[in-house]
């Protein structure tokens, strides 16, 4: 499942696709069939199509997994099964393989249907060489977005760097109801795609857990705390993540 190698003014940059096996809310989820196609395999298949990637691996702690991206003929590594986050297990993948990577994306398993376009806007941040973590946010138009606490909100700069995320509504409008949120204020959510230099990576999987991140469970609070700059670039594509088996009921009704 590689694509061909391309030159862009970035040098080679490598997605990475962490798929773990256990899952509380939704066990075995990579292994699930999507009209045909397992979930792994769409998102490889979909990552690979990326214009700015020029290897797409998948990284797994579980050799079910390994077996069957080996059989449709994807490209994995097995990974440590002791990782607290994808992050953490891209820089092992970073570690293990041979290669002078520019960049690393991490491509999460769960997003069926990313678009590639998604992987070249991220990988275009790394144009600039200032940009050190790079990702995606869209603007909310809705107010099921914007009161979920799953979805996470970003607030950002005049520069387009990420001052916090959060899983609350921000900015906070004074004096607004929840219903005038929308009409009030400009809101973005975060797309879940990271990209790093490799230099960057490896020392962010070295940091400890943070007061920040723990009182909101978002790892890139960690960073941010620890006075990393996360690039953001604005994306028109949405994001459908499969975080459980309703999820996929949505997903396959909405195809059908």
């Amino acid at each position: 499942m590689r694509s061909a190698r391309k030159t862009f003014s970035v040098g080679d940059a490598i997605g990475v696709i962490p798929a773990r096996y256990a899952s509380t809310r939704f066990p075995g989820k990579p292994l699930v069939d999507i009209l045909g196609m397992s979930m792994v395999q769409r998102v490889q298949h979909q990552a690979s199509q990326s214009e700015r990637l020029s290897r797409v691996v998948v990284a797994t702690d579980d050799e079910r997994i390994y077996d069957h991206v080996k059989q449709y003929g994807g490209d994995v590594v097995m990974t440590s099964p002791h990782h607290a986050s994808g992050t953490d297990r891209c820089a092992e993948v970073l570690a293990q393989l041979d290669g002078n990577f520019d960049v690393v994306v991490n491509i999460q398993g769960d997003e069926p249907f990313i678009h590639p376009k998604q992987i070249d806007l991220v990988v275009g941040l790394f144009d600039r060489p200032e940009v050190g973590i790079g990702t995606l946010v869209k603007q909310i138009g809705n107010e099921a977005d914007l009161h979920s606490d799953t979805v996470i909100k970003v607030v950002r700069d005049q520069s387009g760097r990420a001052l916090y995320f959060s899983r609350n509504a921000i900015p906070h409008v004074r004096g607004a109801l929840p219903s005038e949120l929308l009409g009030r204020a400009t809101f973005f959510k975060h797309i879940g795609i990271y990209a790093f230099r490799p230099e960057v990576l490896r020392t962010l999987a070295t940091l400890p857990l943070s007061a920040l991140e723990s009182a909101e469970g978002l790892e890139q609070l960690r960073w941010l705390e620890n006075g990393y700059d996360i690039h953001l670039a604005e994306t028109g594509h949405e994001s459908n993540s499969v975080d459980t088996p309703a999820d996929l009921e949505r997903m396959l009704r909405e195809m059908r």
